[in-house]
């Protein structure tokens, strides 16, 4: 839950992820609200509300399925208890955790993975909503999301590579046209120089 939060809701981790309620699911209307430690002194009191994605709500579902009777927070309370120390947020050796899980599945772990799951996850956003929409899901800005979050991938190169019919005859029309225009011209400067200039 820890990691579908982080990876599909863009959660902050470990603070928001582990400040998540089930009273803040809005299964009917698809909405979460999330709490955000970090941000609490905005005017928004650090909370903003999500979608609830179509990849999170089946984890969050079974995760409800699972949940002990009385449960307040959608992961495991003593998470939070761990994380939460006299002097704020700790890790709780939730990365170190996660690093081992990756490397038991034959993988090698990737660095900041919890920061690296919720800029993989606001990449996929941007591609499909407009970015003021995305940054305020997020709880970021334009700013911060093209500076730390939005990556360059592999499938940005593989889409650049194909070729649209439409696109390519209007490129190389157009490329066409530019060249006659610019032959055109020169042969009007050599006619009459003083008209071309005083055209431009």
């Amino acid at each position: 839950m820890i990691v579908s939060l982080a990876r599909y809701g863009g959660l902050r981790c470990p603070t928001e992820v582990l400040s998540v309620r089930w009273q803040d699911i809005n299964w009917d209307k698809g909405r979460i609200i999330v709490t955000s430690p970090k941000t609490a002194h905005h005017p928004d009191g650090g909370t903003r509300v999500i979608p609830l994605f179509p990849e999170l709500r089946p984890e969050l579902e079974k995760a409800f399925e699972l949940a002990p009777d009385g449960a307040v927070y959608v992961v495991d309370e003593r998470f939070r208890k761990a994380a939460n120390g006299e002097n704020g947020w700790l890790n709780a050796n939730l990365r170190t955790t996660f690093q081992k899980i990756i490397k038991r599945a034959g993988l090698v772990p990737w660095p900041r993975p919890f920061q690296n799951l919720r800029s993989s996850r606001e990449t996929e956003l941007v591609e499909r909503f407009p970015i003021q929409t995305v940054t305020s899901w997020l709880g970021n800005s334009p700013r911060i999301a093209m500076k730390h979050y939005l990556q360059t991938t592999e499938t940005h190169f593989e889409d650049a590579l194909k070729a649209d019919p439409e696109t390519t005859h209007y490129a190389t029309q157009s490329a066409s046209e530019m060249r006659r225009n610019r032959s055109q011209r020169e042969r009007e400067k050599c006619k009459n120089p003083d008209a071309v200039t005083s055209s431009l």
